[in-house]
């Protein structure tokens, strides 16, 4: 027996590397390891190791007590936890002057201590008062909460005019900034925003019938008509009913719903679909290694989240104002990822994750960001990154592409994940991509430079953003951080959990501080030292049978089709931006939604239906809502310019258009939208099992432009005058319709457009560089129309002459 346990010594290591057990594994050391002998068991301890699960545990721990305390800070708000001591001592002072501001409450409190045959009369007393003042401190703490629930639920201040404010309003302007407290916190004013209202039926109906009638000949509107009002005196009241309960029950009637219908029980690829992208700078890469722009690029990216996880990024607010908008959607920005499902998916969030996936020519390997409970450095991480980066391994069969079925259908992934990754080694490896803080992509080729015409680089830059190879990306993370061979950088991110705003204002935050704050040493590397005995990256190790292969090579196919149907278009309008705009006193959204509609209908002759995307932060976990930019007034304006109408009628037109077109923004800002309360009386309906022949019809109706601006929001970290080639370039998204358009926008500074147009190449009706070109047309004909001075409208008339071009020639 005794030679037996001599030649088969049994050794079980605790942390073992496919075990994934935390900060122990990652420092590639053993925390303890203990041998079975015929004297007993022999037990080694690893200090080093114990140190560093110790020094990791503590970080998690001062996470959770900044977590409790933020709370504290946010329950109070807009008082603050040392407001009370100062009603404990008021209280107190007051009692000393033998005045009892209870009005025999502290007396009715002492009667019924627990405690007071142990305590002393004067010990009672002050307990008494204690008790009281926390009480009296609570209940001003929810008047604070609800007056300014109130105030914040008044939003007459929107649909009034720039300097002629009511007095009305200069009141509750007032109000709210006495009520608003100082210093919030991130999530300070969740407790104090309203809830999104239920519009009455017959008003979303007659704003809906508003809305189609310019794209209607008669007898279809009368058709129409017919089924909306048939709507509204039957069935409309009855789903009505549920969802008055619902917004009484819930803080949001449409978020979860939406997340859930729109996004999540979504079969297709969500890759092109759903996903949307975001650039880099247009023009600069600060540094040509990849290694480096990786380091300093995730190193922001964890400053930002270590900011928000202390709750130090200020609140969003409508700009220009002290307005606050709802944060709800920054929660899940870290550390999640959409699991796929048979009927319909779901989006898991995970507290904390001190790693992230990393994806790099067909392998993947785990990295740690976090030794011994400290972030590493931007240099670490170059340093780390350019391991991944020399690894001379090769990958695993099946693991080049397995991204793609984050790229297919979804219903193909959920059986996949569930027969060949719900156990073994392959979920360990799942589960480390999906449990990451994010995902990222290091590019093996540089972003080809296709000729020496900047926007036929910036069209492919889209394409790859959107969607790369369909397997180099993981769809299915929150976000995906992109870094390509020269530097240049991306990212793509996942819907369902949040809008692009969310994702535009870290990204924004994190390239600004890449540059400004961080930025490169003279040979282009990150700045700092390098900690040689850091642990190496870890590979993660697959076993992927061939009919799994099988599935992943019919999704790659499902996915490549669609991705090769994509044609994008990107380009940075010069000619004039917002400053010209307002000169010629329009809006600049209004201005650009107008120009979309003109060049439309010079592309296609018609109008069509158009979406815009707006938001519903005002309001408690408010997402967003749809403007309908097709109105009857921009329809009278078009036809009148495109038919030479007198100058002064088709100002006056195009005056009338643009105010039609803050009017609905407002509207659906303020929760008087269309579409957003329709889908919930359609989900209402199919719980019901009832089948409305008007909302069959809505939601039938395609829409053939979708558009949306991404505001920059972090203006004050960028300086475009002084440093005009670090001039940021928004992001865009996939057309919506087959036969239609998306359109992203973004206003940078005061003379910069830039916009993001796709659409697809089996459609013979739809061009991208086509479209491109009659937006530039467009836009410059609008200005020369609105404005005075014509200089800067006739020099973009000239520069961007239209002429007929094929798609084979573009």
């Amino acid at each position: 027996m005794q030679e037996r346990f001599d030649r088969n010594r049994i050794s079980v290591w605790a942390a073992e590397h496919q075990s994934f057990s935390g900060m122990a594994e990652a420092h590639q050391a053993v925390a303890f390891q203990f041998t079975i002998t015929p004297e007993g068991i022999d037990l080694q301890l690893s200090h080093e190791a114990l140190r560093q699960v110790y020094l990791s545990g503590l970080r998690s721990w001062k996470k959770r007590v900044v977590r409790l305390k933020n709370n504290v800070i946010t329950g109070v708000y807009p008082a603050s936890p040392s407001s009370w001591l100062f009603v404990v001592i008021a209280i107190l002072a007051t009692m000393y002057t033998r005045s009892d501001p209870s009005m025999g409450l502290i007396a009715k409190i002492q009667e019924h201590l627990p405690a007071s045959g142990s305590l002393s009369v004067q010990c009672q007393t002050v307990v008494s008062a204690v008790v009281f003042s926390t009480m009296l401190w609570l209940s001003l703490i929810f008047t604070m909460k609800l007056c300014l629930k109130q105030l914040l639920s008044y939003h007459g201040w929107m649909f009034e005019q720039r300097g002629n404010v009511s007095n009305t309003t200069k009141v509750w302007m007032m109000l709210v900034r006495i009520f608003s407290g100082r210093q919030p916190l991130l999530y300070s004013y969740q407790g104090s925003l309203p809830n999104l209202p239920v519009p009455a039926v017959k008003d979303t109906v007659r704003r809906y019938l508003e809305s189609i009638r310019p794209l209607k000949s008669d007898s279809e509107f009368e058709r129409v008509n017919t089924l909306a009002k048939e709507f509204e005196v039957s069935l409309g009241n009855r789903l009505q009913w549920y969802l008055k309960l619902k917004s009484m029950w819930a803080s949001n009637y449409v978020s979860d719903w939406w997340e859930e219908y729109i996004y999540l029980r979504g079969r297709g690829p969500i890759m092109v679909n759903s996903n949307y992208y975001g650039m880099d700078f247009m023009y600069a890469i600060p540094t040509p290694i990849q290694s480096a722009r990786a380091g300093n690029i995730l190193h922001a990216v964890l400053m930002y989240r270590r900011k928000l996880n202390k709750e130090e990024i200020k609140p969003s607010r409508i700009p220009g104002t002290f307005i606050p908008l709802c944060s709800a959607q920054c929660e899940r920005i870290f550390n999640t990822t959409r699991i796929p499902g048979e009927e319909t998916d779901t989006v898991v969030h995970w507290k904390d994750s001190e790693y992230v996936a990393v994806y790099h020519r067909g392998r993947y390997f785990r990295l740690w960001l976090y030794q011994a409970g400290r972030m590493l450095s931007p240099r670490e991480i170059e340093y780390q990154i350019q391991r991944i980066l020399d690894d001379p391994s090769t990958p695993a069969p099946g693991e080049e592409k397995l991204g793609a079925f984050t790229a297919g259908d979804r219903l193909p992934w959920a059986q996949a994940r569930k027969e060949f990754f719900s156990s073994g080694v392959n979920k360990r490896s799942l589960d480390c991509i999906e449990k990451a803080a994010f995902f990222v992509t290091l590019e093996h080729e540089e972003l080809d430079k296709k000729g020496d015409d900047p926007d036929v680089t910036l069209d492919h830059y889209a394409k790859s953003l959107l969607h790369g190879k369909c397997y180099d990306r993981w769809f299915d993370k929150s976000f995906s951080v992109v870094i390509y061979k020269n530097g240049k950088n991306g990212l793509n991110a996942e819907h369902s959990w949040a809008d692009a705003p969310i994702v535009s204002r870290m990204w924004e935050y994190v390239l600004a501080t890449d540059c400004f704050h961080l930025g490169y040493n003279e040979e282009g590397h990150c700045k700092g030292d390098v900690n040689p005995s850091l642990p190496r990256p870890q590979r993660l190790t697959w076993d992927i049978p061939s009919q799994c292969q099988e599935h992943l090579a019919q999704s790659l196919s499902v996915a490549q089709v669609l991705a090769d149907d994509i044609d994008f278009h990107v380009f940075a309008f010069r000619d004039f931006g917002k400053g010209s705009i307002k000169k010629a006193k329009m809006s600049p959204d209004g201005f650009i939604q107008l120009a979309l509609q003109l060049a439309f209908y010079r592309d296609r002759g018609t109008f069509c239906l158009t979406y815009e995307a707006s938001m519903t932060r005002l309001f408690r976990e408010g997402r967003t809502e749809t403007v309908r930019s097709c109105t009857s007034e921009s329809c009278e304006f078009l036809r009148s310019f495109e038919n030479g109408e007198d100058v002064e009628v088709c100002r006056r037109l195009c005056q009338s258009a643009s105010e039609k077109h803050q009017q609905l923004y407002r509207l659906a800002m303020t929760g008087a939208g269309i579409d957003r309360h329709l889908f919930c009386l359609y989900v209402v309906s199919k719980y019901l099992g009832i089948e409305s022949p008007f909302l069959k019809e809505v939601f039938s109706e395609p829409w053939r432009l979708s558009t949306s601006q991404t505001p920059v929001q972090h203006l004050e970290m960028f300086d475009f005058v002084n440093y005009p080639e670090y001039l940021i370039c928004g992001g865009g998204f996939g057309p919506v319709a087959d036969d239609g358009y998306g359109v992203s926008y973004s206003l940078i500074g005061e003379d910069i457009i830039t916009f993001h147009v796709s659409s697809k190449h089996s459609c013979p009706q739809t061009d991208s560089h086509k479209f491109g070109k009659q937006m530039r047309k467009a836009l410059g004909d609008l200005l020369q129309l609105m404005t005075n001075n014509q200089k800067e409208a006739s020099r973009s008339e000239q520069n961007h002459s239209p002429k007929p071009q094929s798609k084979k020639e573009l």
